[in-house]
């Protein structure tokens, strides 16, 4: 028990629909009467589970139901899950920003948390003057904080603004000082929500490698909550994944996000191709929509698993319904982490779709070129200089099989996404 820093147990966070959070004067006294009677909470056996594209049957929703994890002293963990799944919610908890409905949280030492833009700072206060005041929120002196200021600033790289008020601060400029805070006055648990989406990428590779080093040189407790798969898997020990509210899986980091975007990714899972027949269901927009959708060696036959020597077609077929200013298609390959391998431009044939009627798009990946995995295609179809998005979405996906060599199968996966033929010229006792 002594290496635990984190450990949660049945915790739960109801909250009611509606304008006012809270409840109202007659839910309170209904409370009040079953306490002063000792019988449990009425409104904690209602409720419905957290899901936001549902209309609502219910006042209440619980954000979060039946939490139970440990996180160890030194352990980086990743919190992952689509929008509205309970993570900034248990987060929130974890920093005390609000409490929970049930269930306790028990935490070894001080928790630093960067949930938002400007967590933690007052906007009519400098730079400076909120270094200090969150450090003494935090139950550091003066002269702890003194020591550390160089170190915070430097890393945040806000110098030049540090006597400036925060008010005047870029959104990227209060998250590189709010996470350089976070970090540097020494907690012993580091709470960072998806707000280092924010910053440029020079910074968030900076980030990452500051959580690395206070996790594995300072035995520091990292949680981290991010949509960036990449970063997630490169952070973190483990995670756990959460859906409505409930952790539907917890394991190791490479575990928890395969299974989360096998889910994700299932309903894609086609026999090499769809073709929407009734136009109600069609992807798209009232000015163009998808048709068909499809992968092939012969531009004509559906395929869904190739060779890695294989010419890999992509055939769209589309239909204008109204007439469009230089309609462009785009084409974005992505691989099982939702990382883009590589993005292509109908604008690149200099042709531009302008009156209406049916139109076939054909893309030809070359062989040799993709590694061994699973790849998703995602389309998005607009117009340059206009705001619209006529389409935007993943459509398809499609396997490639172990890379072969001479009509055999290597017996080891080689990494990377890509695996192109690299031609080797190899000249012995050159001088």
């Amino acid at each position: 028990m002594s290496d635990i820093a984190i450990k949660i147990e049945n915790l739960s966070k109801q909250y009611r629909l509606g304008q006012i959070g809270t409840g109202t004067i007659s839910h309170d006294l209904n409370r009040w009467w079953h306490q002063v009677r000792g019988k449990e909470n009425p409104y904690l056996k209602i409720g419905e589970r957290n899901d936001r594209a549902s209309i609502s049957n219910s006042e209440y929703v619980w954000a979060l139901q039946d939490i139970n994890f440990e996180v160890n002293q030194g352990q980086i963990l990743g919190i992952i899950g689509k929008n509205g799944a309970g993570k900034s919610t248990l987060l929130k908890i974890l920093s005390k920003v609000t409490g929970p409905t049930t269930g306790t949280v028990k935490a070894k030492g001080r928790i630093a948390s960067l949930l938002e833009v400007g967590t933690g700072f007052h906007p009519e206060m400098t730079g400076r003057e909120n270094v200090y005041m969150n450090g003494t929120i935090m139950g550091m002196n003066r002269q702890e904080i003194k020591s550390k200021l160089d170190e915070i600033v430097e890393f945040a790289g806000v110098s030049r603004y540090l006597d400036t008020p925060i008010k005047r601060y870029s959104s990227g400029m209060m998250v590189r000082l709010g996470f350089a805070v976070a970090a540097h006055l020494e907690p012993e648990i580091l709470v960072v929500d998806e707000v280092l989406a924010v910053g440029d990428a020079e910074f968030q590779k900076k980030a990452i490698g500051k959580m690395q080093d206070v996790s594995k040189n300072q035995g520091r407790t990292v949680l981290f909550v991010s949509h960036n798969m990449a970063s997630v898997k490169s952070l973190c020990h483990s995670g756990i994944l959460m859906q409505q509210g409930r952790i539907v899986f917890d394991g190791s980091i490479d575990d928890t996000i395969n299974y989360y975007l096998k889910e994700e990714n299932q309903k894609f899972k086609e026999k090499g191709g769809i073709e929407w027949k009734d136009p109600k269901e069609r992807p798209g927009s009232e000015d163009f929509q998808l048709k068909k959708v499809f992968t092939s060696t012969n531009r004509e036959d559906f395929k869904s698993v190739f060779s890695n020597e294989d010419k890999i077609f992509i055939c769209v077929e589309t239909e204008v319904l109204n007439e469009l200013r230089n309609m462009r298609l785009n084409f974005r390959l992505l691989d099982k982490n939702d990382v883009v391998v590589f993005t292509s431009s109908s604008h690149s044939n200099e042709k531009s779709i302008k009156e209406t009627g049916l139109y076939q798009y054909t893309m030809k990946i070359p062989a040799n070129l993709l590694n061994h995995g699973t790849y998703f295609i995602e389309l998005q179809a607009g117009m340059p200089g206009v705001k619209q998005i006529l389409l935007n979405t993943k459509v398809l996906s499609f396997d490639i099989e172990k890379l072969t060599d001479s009509g055999t199968t290597h017996s080891t996966i080689l990494p990377g996404v890509i695996a192109p033929t690299i031609e080797w010229v190899i000249k012995p006792n050159y001088i």
